[in-house]
């Protein structure tokens, strides 16, 4: 198969679109990108994030030839730019050159200075009135051209946005100087326009550096892919770029350098660093057979790989498009910041009026109350409002990807910090999910002369073979290691046929050959009392003294699974089910490095732990008791997680408890999906693709450290959400009411402006120090 791009707005394969946005400079440009995007015919949905610059437009009716052209038209009418961003595009870099940014910084400052110095020393008169007219003019006009440009676009559009304020109060102060000038005043204003414009300039310039800032981890991940790699044809190795491999390539990777693509190992045998991709410090053993994520780095031997996935199919592609997708996504909090923004710029235009009226009436002149109206005006922080939110978000997740934790959306990043009860799968989350055979018993007395352990492991091997279950592989191990050395192990004795997985209880198949041929059956003791129709307090007494072994066998935390023969209709005894117990074996699972410490980090944030479970009970008290788990349900056919998990959510006397579930992604979807947060762990061997679709949070290697983890990161990103709202707020309800009562002049007014939003970034940015919870990176 070829692997071809596809185009991301092709109507009959997509239902969404991403665009890049350009021009927008405060929250209300938010609201109105939205607006102009959600009168497109067939538009579902948009949502614009103004960190990230990045509009998803969502359209259900794809039948319709719905064209995404439109949706660059309407955003360009609206009075902004926009192209269509691809879904394996990388992060286009829009840092303009330092002459574009800082060149009218400089020009700014180097006009006001000359204003501002003289009235440092006392000398406000220092300068005659023509002179300042001439510094600030162009200041006014050229510099500020951007504002009157991008106000006038909101006003036909009738909204209003942070520009109409700047160009509004600096216009004023500009055309207040003017007038007393030619009515011979000697008290002028050209100094505070050229001072607001300037600074307002210097804060967007900095503002655009620490949003850049936050994009780090995403451009990190995607500078790992290569753009030329080593393709081996007919003609030997030959260097190719990326985008021409196809599914099926064989390329070869040398020492140092990064792993392309997705592939399996065909020749040769390295160690492999993942740590940009699951946050593993640890190099990882590679041979052949063995998978390759592409962007990991290859770290001292010759591999030979064959592609099995390329372009958007990656997981490398998959974890960027999930951080980008979680990123540009609204935060519920965010919904409340937009519909105060709406708003903002009017009830700010309405205050500034009210105080140029308050301060004419109460008997301040014309020219006190109008600087005053303007210092209203160019203190109002718009911007600060619609950066607090996603920028906490896009550095919050941005940290998390590289610990190894994928958020999806940020309904799980605001849920997570919530979470009161935590429910853990057993096998592969707590456990290492590679459980090995410890012992295995057949019932006393002599039931055939044929029939003993070794038959026994025959039967079950064949029963197993060919599946992918983790008890099938201890059962085939250690059948393999039973053989004498002398003899080869590659064929088993006997066959099974129409072998079938019996979901939650085991597996059954039809042994055709040798002296044990019929029906036969592998599973847990719930099966096999079933089956048999025994009771667990009355056993017949051949079967008791292995019942009492496999009852010791679950109180020491193994596993227990029962191998059951179909007897013969002409052999089944009278009042006795047609089934017999046939043996007991006994299966161990190691407990991960790290979970007990994450069990104990999770009680230390006051978070309930729960283990549920399939295995009985006696195997997984076993493992709670070593673990320190509060609570323990066992016995739970997959299908029947969910339920456990809505009974979590609604056992505490009616309070509604936050429930956590943490499982492998595969056969806990419906759990994960009930959860009121999903955490998918991807552990090594498979897994990992249906993890990144199953749950909210991605765990991306087998640490335990990582659920704790993921709840701090949420806890740490919300307070700084809070954080950045109470910066933005407190500007906005502190500073306009202190300039209407003529405590900050139009100066003082721009740079608390320009410093609002600087902060409130730079407040986000302090997340990127976070380096998780010192995990036991036990993978």
């Amino acid at each position: 198969m070829i692997d071809r791009p596809v185009s991301p707005v092709s109507p009959d394969s997509v239902a969404s679109v991403q665009l890049a946005v350009r021009g927008m400079t405060c929250a209300a440009c938010v609201a109105r990108v939205e607006r102009a995007l959600r009168k497109v015919p067939g538009v579902d949905s948009a949502q614009v994030n103004f960190a990230t610059e990045l509009a998803t437009v969502v359209w259900t009716d794809t039948s319709s030839g719905f064209d995404a052209a439109s949706l660059v038209a309407a955003i360009d009418s609206a009075g902004y730019h926009a192209e269509i961003q691809a879904a394996d595009a990388p992060l286009q870099d829009d840092a303009q050159p330092g002459y574009q940014v800082w060149g009218p910084v400089l020009l700014g400052v180097a006009a006001s200075l000359p204003m501002v110095l003289p009235m440092l020393w006392g000398a406000h008169h220092f300068w005659p009135a023509w002179v300042q007219f001439v510094l600030a003019t162009p200041v006014q006009f050229v510099l500020g051209a951007r504002f009157y440009k991008a106000g006038w676009a909101a006003l036909k559009d009738r909204s209003g946005n942070m520009d109409q304020l700047v160009a509004l109060g600096t216009s004023a102060a500009w055309g207040l100087s003017c007038w007393l000038w030619w009515s011979n005043a000697h008290d002028l204003y050209f100094e505070s326009s050229a001072v607001v414009i300037t600074l307002v300039l210097l804060g967007k310039a900095l503002e655009a550096r620490a949003k850049r800032q936050t994009t780090v981890a995403i451009r990190a991940l995607q500078s790992l892919r290569p753009e030329t790699v080593r393709r081996l044809g007919p003609q030997g190795e030959v260097t190719v770029p990326l985008s021409q491999v196809l599914m099926g390539d064989t390329l070869i990777v040398l020492p140092g350098e990064s792993v392309p693509t997705d592939g399996q190992v065909l020749e040769g045998s390295s160690h492999v660093d993942e740590a940009m991709l699951t946050g593993e410090p640890l190099p990882v053993s590679k041979t052949v057979g063995d998978h390759l994520t592409g962007g990991s780095v290859n770290a001292e031997g010759r591999l030979m790989l064959l592609v099995t996935a390329t372009g958007a199919q990656t997981m490398l592609a998959q974890i960027i498009r999930r951080v980008v997708e979680a990123q540009s996504a609204k935060a519920p909090i965010q919904r409340v910041v937009d519909r105060v923004s709406a708003v903002f710029v009017p009830v700010v235009l309405l205050v500034a009026l009210v105080t140029a009226l308050g301060w004419w009436l109460y008997g301040a002149g014309g020219d006190v109350a109008l600087i005053r109206a303007v210092a209203v005006l160019v203190i109002a922080c718009p911007c600060a409002l619609g950066l607090a939110t996603p920028a906490a978000i896009m550095a919050g997740t941005g940290a998390a990807a590289r610990q190894g934790i994928l958020i999806k959306d940020p309904q799980a990043l605001e849920t997570a910090h919530r979470v009161t009860v935590l429910a853990f799968d057993k096998t592969g989350t707590l456990t290492k999910g590679q459980p090995r055979l410890l012992e295995w018993q057949v019932p006393g007395g002599v039931l055939d002369a044929y029939w003993g352990q070794d038959a026994a492991l025959n039967v079950a091997a064949a029963l197993q073979r060919g599946s992918e279950h983790p008890l099938a592989k201890a059962v085939l191990d250690a059948w393999a290691a039973s053989q004498p050395a002398s003899q080869p192990t590659g064929e088993l004795p006997l066959a099974a046929q129409a072998i079938a997985a019996v979901p939650g209880l085991g597996i059954q198949g039809h042994v055709s050959q040798g002296p044990w041929q019929g029906d036969w059956c592998l599973g847990s003791t719930r099966w096999m009392l079933a089956q048999t129709g025994i009771s667990d307090r009355d056993q017949p007494p051949d079967l008791a003294g292995l019942w009492q072994q496999a009852q010791q066998w679950s109180a020491n935390g193994a596993t227990v699974s029962w191998l059951m023969r179909k007897l013969a209709n002409d052999a089944i005894p009278a009042h006795q089910s047609a089934w017999q117990a046939m043996a007991a074996m006994a299966f161990g699972d190691e407990v991960k490095p790290g979970a007990a410490q994450a069990v104990a980090k999770l009680h230390a944030m006051g978070v309930h732990t729960v283990m549920i479970s399939g295995d009985n009970l006696g195997a997984a008290q076993a493992i709670a008791r070593q673990l320190g788990i509060d609570q323990v349900i066992a016995e739970v056919m997959p299908g029947d997680k969910a339920d456990h998990i809505q009974r979590l959510q609604h056992n505490d006397g009616g309070r509604r408890q936050i429930v956590a579930m943490v499982g492998d992604g595969i056969n806990d979807a419906p759990a994960l999906a009930a959860a009121d947060v999903g955490m998918a762990m991807a552990n090594p061997g498979g897994g990992t693709d249906v993890a990144l679709q199953a749950a909210g949070i991605t765990l991306m290697r087998g640490d335990p450290m990582l659920v704790p983890a993921a709840l701090e990161i949420s806890r740490r990103t919300s307070a700084k959400i809070w954080q950045n709202l109470g910066w933005a707020f407190g500007y906005n309800v502190i500073g306009i009411p202190l300039a209407a009562l003529g405590g900050l002049n139009p100066m003082l007014a721009g740079g608390a402006m320009a410093l609002s939003s600087v902060s409130v970034v730079s407040n986000a940015l302090l997340l990127s120090r976070w380096r998780g919870l010192g995990a036991g990176q036990s993978s």
